[in-house]
């Protein structure tokens, strides 16, 4: 179980990473699969515990509230109304990072 866990991995701002969501209620998004995996941007690290993190979706919306960006070459959207707290725990595997602008 994610709570579970007794070493932290180690993380960075800008870095994105497969995170245990979890099943969540109403609009906000949950992970998928089994382990509720969902790609996540780290936008804000507080400490080696925790940080503020955005989903991301493949899915193409036009709104003030998703950016969109490439990664891998692949078109990738930060849900920005979906910011939250995480844990480190939920971390699952880092899978890339963005460039400073």
């Amino acid at each position: 179980m994610v709570d579970e866990l007794a070493k932290r991995p180690f993380f960075h701002e800008r870095e994105i990473w497969f995170c245990h969501l979890g099943l969540n209620v109403g609009f906000e998004q949950d992970g998928k699969g089994e382990d509720f995996l969902r790609p996540i941007l780290i936008i804000r690290k507080f400490n080696n515990e925790i940080f503020w993190a955005i989903p991301l979706t493949r899915t193409n919306k036009k709104s003030p509230y998703y950016f969109h960006f490439k990664l891998h070459n692949k078109e990738s959207v930060a849900i920005l109304s979906q910011i939250r707290l995480i844990d480190t725990r939920r971390l699952s595997h880092k899978i890339g990072e963005v460039g400073k602008v």
